[in-house]
């Protein structure tokens, strides 16, 4: 069954209201000029390197080393991240490089 166009525009309005929301609600509890609590200070410095090896783990959890190829475009993408992150310090760059390359090796490369 498809989805009417006012049902997904109601999708499109309520998820931009929630992400607009998740944008603002940190101004509107820590206002320029009050401390920031330092429980809210440690989770902004831990949390980040948390969830990028989450998102580590999880993307390489479904990964056979015992299985053609062998991890190689997985671990040549991952490379590729890591050596442009520390080389050029831009997550945007970095991420964006080792996605298309992910992609080009699994689509033709390792075919």
């Amino acid at each position: 069954m498809p989805i009417s166009v006012e049902r997904s525009l109601l999708i499109i309005i309520v998820v931009s209201i929630v992400t607009f929301a998740t944008r603002v609600i940190p101004f509107l509890l820590f206002p320029k000029g009050k401390e920031i609590p330092p429980l809210v200070k440690y989770l902004g410095a831990a949390l980040p390197p948390a969830v990028i090896g989450m998102l580590v783990i999880y993307c390489l959890k479904s990964v056979n080393l015992f299985v053609w190829p062998h991890a190689a475009p997985e671990l040549i993408a991952g490379l590729a991240v890591v050596v442009l992150h520390i080389w050029k310090r831009n997550n945007l760059l970095s991420i964006g490089v080792g996605t298309v390359l992910y992609m080009f090796l699994i689509q033709s490369i390792f075919v």
